[in-house]
């Protein structure tokens, strides 16, 4: 699943072509995707200027004129494709040849018309993704965003927001790091990396690592090594597993699956200075945990 940075290159290369043009119509080619559209979908996106693209942990906030927010999870597979006008995005093909993105293929769900000649395809073959319209001022109430916590950037996470969110917590550090109530947009791949960096073990209680009181050196370690790490990954435009492609250009994969020191590496070699050990891989919540047991404790 596409994670924040993942997310936050797509929006990047959203709000890049499609920022201050207005959305000319919208043509739905089904009535659902993970869940159904809602029924004023279409109507509250035509005619309206696109004002701004935010994002909301892993959410895709297009703000329109009027106060709609156009909210977009990409789950799994999903994937926007940018043609027309000035952008430099291409369609793309499947594995078993089948073109994606052109407002043809078959997994193309969502095609807007956009001003100057644009076009954004929406396209997912797993259906996992899923769109809503609200009006902007409902946001902190709205079913999928109300219950997340703070960013896990460095001007939205301090110490002791993570230490308020970790106190008290029973499960593992690793399972706590991916509750979104306590931090909102951190997944698998990256909570791997930060343990790693911060040298806490994924088995470890959450409440162990928050202590009784004020801030702990451990929660301290994890805060700096996840500004770090979520910082890296936007600017190398994310990671990049199978089915995610950012925006724009040619698609191509984001390079910081090339700066991986745990993930997907088990069996080699820990990279820290003077460490000897090798890197494990448990199962923590039917998802692969990536550590060191000998530097991680």
């Amino acid at each position: 699943m596409p994670e924040l940075p993942e997310v936050e290159t797509v929006r990047l290369g959203m709000e890049k072509h499609l920022l201050g043009r207005r959305v000319n119509s919208v043509d739905l080619r089904r009535k659902d995707l993970r869940f159904p559209f809602p029924d004023n979908f279409r109507n509250s996106l035509e005619g309206r200027k696109i004002e701004s693209v935010d994002r909301r942990a892993k959410y895709l906030l297009i703000r329109l004129e009027g106060e709609i927010t156009w909210l977009c999870h990409l789950g799994m597979s999903g994937r926007w494709t940018i043609s027309g006008g000035d952008s430099e995005s291409r369609p793309g093909t499947l594995s078993n040849g089948s073109p994606v993105g052109s407002g043809g293929g078959p997994h193309d769900w969502v095609v807007v018309y956009i001003e100057e000649g644009i076009k954004a395809v929406y396209s997912d073959h797993r259906r996992f993704g899923f769109m809503d319209c609200f009006p902007t001022s409902e946001q902190e109430n709205h079913k999928f965003l109300s219950h997340l916590g703070p960013e896990p950037t460095p001007n939205l996470l301090a110490p002791a927001d993570l230490a308020d969110g970790l106190r008290g917590k029973r499960t593992p550090i690793k399972s706590a790091l991916l509750d979104q109530r306590i931090v909102a947009g951190l997944g698998n791949i990256y909570v791997c990396e930060i343990l790693f960096r911060a040298g806490v073990s994924p088995r470890r209680k959450a409440s162990s690592v928050a202590g009784s009181s004020g801030v702990s050196s451990r929660v301290e370690k994890i805060t700096a090594a996840t500004h770090d790490v979520i910082t890296e990954a936007i600017d190398a435009g994310g990671s990049t597993l199978q089915d995610f492609r950012g925006v724009d250009g040619d698609g191509a994969m984001g390079y910081f699956i090339h700066n991986f020191q745990v993930y997907g590496r088990e069996g080699e070699g820990c990279q820290k200075d003077g460490c000897v050990g090798k890197i494990q891989r448990i199962v923590q919540s039917n998802r692969s945990t990536f550590f060191c047991s000998k530097c991680q404790r």
